[in-house]
């Protein structure tokens, strides 16, 4: 299967840093709340294309780095806002990936490989999910983390599969916010950094 290695604007291609490990770095930053949106974007484009969108002549391009970077991150699909509540987390749920692709895909160590990212999402996509039984250590958690209890009568099967959703549930992510202190920090550095806020 082709998967992009380049976007294009105003007739220039860029190379995208393709490695499933700078995705997940970027997904990682895009949900931390210590670093505020502006510094999140930037940090997003420079792991996904390097050194040229600080170039003098690509700044202008910046928003649509990041457009195209988010696009790609997605891979391409359409993000709705009613999805179901996630059954996985990148950062909380890596080993079990990295687990079940050794056992679904003849030892496949995700820390000794290079991966595209849209590769690396076919195969978790791809992992063996049975419920007769065949079904990777990830994908056991996360039917586990959508069993729906309404058919459940037996009060001790039902507290039993309670039990067991409260020890794989996804932790909740914490909303860190900054003092306005840390915040005229921030603003007073990309004053002198002669960064323009936008």
């Amino acid at each position: 299967m082709n998967y992009p290695e380049y976007i294009e604007i105003d007739g220039q291609k860029f190379k995208i840093n393709t490695d499933f490990k700078v995705a997940l770095e970027c997904n990682r930053i895009a949900n931390d709340d210590t670093i505020c949106d502006y510094e999140r974007a930037l940090a997003i484009i420079y792991l996904l294309f390097g050194d040229v969108v600080f170039d003098e002549d690509k700044i202008q391009y910046q928003d649509k780095f990041l457009e195209l970077g988010l696009k790609y991150l997605s891979c391409r699909k359409e993000n709705n806002e009613n999805d179901e509540e996630p059954d996985f987390d990148f950062e909380q749920d890596l080993e079990l990936v990295r687990i079940s692709f050794m056992s679904d895909y003849n030892g496949l160590d995700i820390k000794n490989t290079d991966m595209h990212f849209w590769e690396f999402m076919d195969r978790i996509n791809g992992l063996s999910n049975s419920e007769l039984g065949n079904c990777c250590v990830l994908n056991r958690v996360r039917n586990i983390r959508n069993f729906d209890l309404k058919d459940i009568k037996d009060p001790k099967e039902r507290k039993k599969i309670i039990e067991a959703k409260k020890q794989v549930a996804l932790k909740k992510k914490k909303k860190n916010t900054l003092t306005e202190e840390e915040k005229n920090n921030i603003n007073e550095f990309m004053k002198m950094a002669g960064i323009e806020k936008r």
